[in-house]
C-alpha cells in the first residue's frame, strides 16, 4: 500500500456533491485536504453571499480555524463528488513537526490565501463594474483555472458565481461576457467559462481602463 493509500485509509472521507464541511461562524477543528473533486468556499457579504474560491485537487482548506482557533470565516460546500482528507489539530502538529515539506506547503498557501484576499478586495473597491468582471474572471483564470494543451483556460465558474464574487447583478455580468463572447475571448458553457486568449482577456481589460480615464465605454 503507497503512502497515499495509507493516509487515505486513516484520513480519508468520501463526500458527494452537496455536502457541506462547514459552515461560517462554526467551530472549526478540522483541516481537509482534497484528494480528487472540488470544494467551493464562500462567504455571507451584507445580504449576498460571494464565491471566495473553488478548490481542486491537492488544495487543502479550514487549516485558519485550527491556526488561531477562531470560528470559521467562510462556508465549505463540496460541488464535485470528493475525496478528502480529514485532519485534525493535533494530527497536522504533527505532521508539521516532522515534515519540513508539509510546512512549507502550508506556509506558502497561506501566503497565496492572503495575496488571494487582497486582490478580491481590490477589485470589489474598483469603481468600473466592467473592469470588475474582467479583473474577476482574470483572478479565477489564475488561482483556478485549468490550462488545455491548446492553450485556453478552463474557469470552473459561471456567470452567477462569478457575480458574486464582484458584487454585482448576474446580468450586469452576462453583459459584460457577452460583448468578451463577440469578441472571440471567451467561450461560455453552463457551469464553466472558458478563456481563449487570456492575453486578449488583460488587453481588453487595460481597454476598459482607459475608456473609464479619457471617457464613457
Amino acid at each position: 500500500m503507497s503512502d497515499g493509500d495509507q493516509l487515505f485509509a486513516r484520513f480519508g472521507k468520501q463526500c458527494p456533491a452537496g455536502t457541506v464541511l462547514f459552515r461560517e461562524d462554526d467551530v472549526g477543528d478540522k483541516l481537509y485536504v482534497i484528494q480528487t473533486g472540488r470544494v467551493k468556499i464562500t462567504k455571507a457579504v451584507h445580504d449576498q453571499t460571494k464565491t471566495l474560491a473553488i478548490l481542486g485537487a491537492g488544495e487543502f482548506l479550514g487549516e485558519m480555524a485550527i491556526l488561531n482557533q477562531k470560528p470559521r470565516t467562510a462556508t465549505a460546500e463540496v460541488v464535485e463528488d470528493a475525496e478528502l482528507l480529514v485532519l485534525d489539530g493535533k494530527t497536522l502538529q504533527q505532521m508539521v513537526v516532522s515534515n519540513a515539506e508539509i510546512a512549507v506547503r502550508l506556509i506558502k498557501k497561506l501566503a497565496r490565501r492572503l495575496d488571494g484576499a487582497n486582490q478580491l478586495i481590490e477589485i470589489l473597491m474598483h469603481e468600473d463594474p466592467k473592469a470588475r468582471v474582467i479583473l474577476g474572471l482574470s483572478r479565477e483564470a489564475a488561482v483556478s483555472g485549468v490550462k488545455r494543451d491548446d492553450g485556453t483556460v478552463s474557469v470552473p465558474l459561471d456567470s452567477a458565481g462569478l457575480a458574486q464574487q464582484v458584487g454585482l447583478p448576474v446580468s450586469a455580468v452576462d453583459g459584460v461576457l457577452n460583448r468578451v463572447v463577440r469578441l472571440g475571448i471567451i467561450v461560455k458553457h453552463p457551469d464553466s467559462i472558458e478563456v481563449s486568449d487570456v492575453e486578449r482577456l488583460h488587453e481588453f481589460l487595460e481597454f476598459l481602463e482607459m475608456q473609464q480615464k479619457y471617457g464613457d465605454a
